[in-house]
């Protein structure tokens, strides 16, 4: 393995590379503690740089047909495989999400750009000739302008990629802001980018933090904005572009339920919420963070979850055998140990503790063991509040309603499951769920990039998703035209 260094990130904007005149900050390997560069803090200036670009980017390529805009896409899919080894290797650097997790980051990415470059058939329009006597009409879609991606941390390769491709392809051009506490997968990416020949400005990342975000969302020139993070900077991100009139789609927090019926395959159910609660140390918006057990089968969990905690294996994610890396930073390690420190003080009881977790080699790791959690109740800050780490609570429930029941009142609706062999029991949880992301006998409900992705209630902000048909609805307005000939 090569390790991954760049002494400073920097901006991407015009086709050029641009160093930030702001102070940088250190980002270091989550596993190892090893330095992998640094980043800069960002300001509202390298914001107006880059949507400067983009903007006068915008004329021409909206000009250029979307069957021509699609073979950059072409280009750009083939050159993330050419190098994908590279780009998966950069991710679990940054991240400490094993090899395997950033498999599935790098190929989602990759999916959407393969589903993007198929805009020719997505953009059709529609006609209706005769609508009246001697009147046809004709409806298009137009793309828009400027739009901006905000990215959280725990996708560093796929969540921008949720986006890009469908704005580009319908003709709009992007500025990419990546976290700060992963800007190197985007790195490469846009050095990949700039392989292929786009012109100048149709793609541009700008790299910080909140000055940078509000920055974008302030821009006069920015007509729209697709986010994704905690469901509080969703709000704010809502909120500050309905006040500046841009389109917004912000994907926020979750809270995801797991419904355990006593008829389910035993063994491979519970291996597969383990990797669903577990997986990318619990950091990922899809993550089971409560399982509830219907009837017999909450006795069954209790057993059998702790059991299969044993097979999970902390450690950097480079290395054989390691199946759950640490958590992003020293600080969202303490966030997550005070919740763990909160549920023992509301009483639930703690039935697996992985709060001294220690791995040898890597006394820098921000690594926290599985936690499992019994005797929760609905009401507890460790059900209620999301915790983004490797915390699962246990709930039990004396019905299929009820423990939908519990579902329906949390506030976020983000994505849920059953497991179960009934198929009368897998109809009424997907009819009958909040959740807008439903898996039958799947932990993570992740919807393909030619589906829709996206929560319900306090999981998103917004009327049209991620990815899908309705992507290709966000970057574009409807144009129609009624016409008559004397």
């Amino acid at each position: 393995m090569q390790k991954y260094y760049v002494e400073k990130v920097k901006n991407y904007i015009g086709g050029e590379w641009h160093a930030s005149t702001t102070d940088y900050v250190a980002v270091t390997n989550p596993a190892t503690g090893d330095a992998l560069g640094s980043v800069p803090k960002g300001s509202t200036q390298d914001v107006d740089q880059a949507v400067a670009a983009a903007k006068a980017a915008f004329p021409a390529w909206r000009d250029t047909p979307p069957a021509a805009r699609a073979r950059f896409l072409f280009e750009l899919r083939n050159v993330m495989v050419q190098n994908y080894d590279e780009l998966l290797s950069i991710c679990t650097q940054e991240h400490g999400k094993t090899l395997d997790e950033s498999k599935g980051d790098v190929w989602r990415g990759i999916e959407n750009v393969e589903t993007g470059a198929g805009i020719p058939s997505m953009l059709l329009g529609d006609a209706f000739e005769q609508v009246a006597n001697g009147i046809d009409c004709y409806a298009v879609r137009q793309p828009m302008g400027v739009f901006a991606v905000i990215a959280p941390y725990n996708f560093p390769s796929m969540v921008p990629l949720w986006f890009l491709p469908y704005c580009i392809a319908t003709g709009n051009t992007m500025v990419v802001k990546p976290s700060e506490q992963v800007p190197f997968s985007q790195l490469r990416l846009f050095e990949l980018i700039d392989k292929i020949g786009l012109p100048k400005g149709v793609v541009n990342t700008v790299n910080g933090g909140r000055d940078v975000v509000n920055g974008i969302l302030d821009h006069k020139d920015i007509v729209g904005v697709s986010f994704v993070g905690s469901t509080p900077v969703a709000e704010h991100v809502y909120r500050r572009c309905g006040e500046t009139q841009k389109r917004v789609q912000a994907l926020g927090g979750a809270k995801n339920f797991t419904v355990m019926m006593d008829d389910c395959v035993w063994d491979k159910s519970v291996a597969n919420v383990i990797d669903s609660a577990f997986g990318c140390a619990g950091q990922r918006c899809l993550a089971t963070s409560v399982v509830v057990g219907v009837g017999a089968a909450h006795g069954k969990l209790r057993e059998l979850l702790p059991e299969a905690c044993k097979k999970v294996k902390v450690g950097y994610g480079m290395d054989a055998g390691v199946t759950m890396g640490p958590v992003i930073s020293a600080a969202h390690k303490e966030r997550v140990l005070a919740y763990i420190e909160k549920g023992i003080k509301e009483g639930a009881e703690l039935l697996v503790d992985g709060r001294n977790c220690k791995v040898e080699g890597y006394p820098k790791g921000h690594f926290i063991g599985p936690t499992i959690f019994a005797k929760v109740s609905p009401s507890m800050a460790i059900a209620n509040e999301e915790i983004f780490g490797p915390v699962l609570c246990l709930l039990e429930a004396p019905t299929l309603e009820s423990a939908i029941r519990m579902a329906k009142d949390h506030p976020y609706a983000n994505a849920a499951s059953i497991y179960t062999q009934n198929g009368t029991s897998a109809r009424t949880f997907t009819r009958d769920i909040d959740a807008s992301m439903v898996g039958v006998n799947i932990g993570v409900a992740a919807p393909m990039s030619y589906f829709t992705f996206g929560g319900n209630k306090r999981s998103f902000f917004g009327d049209l998703k991620a990815h899908g048909a309705d992507s290709i609805k966000f970057y574009t307005q409807n144009k129609t035209s009624i016409q008559r000939w004397w």
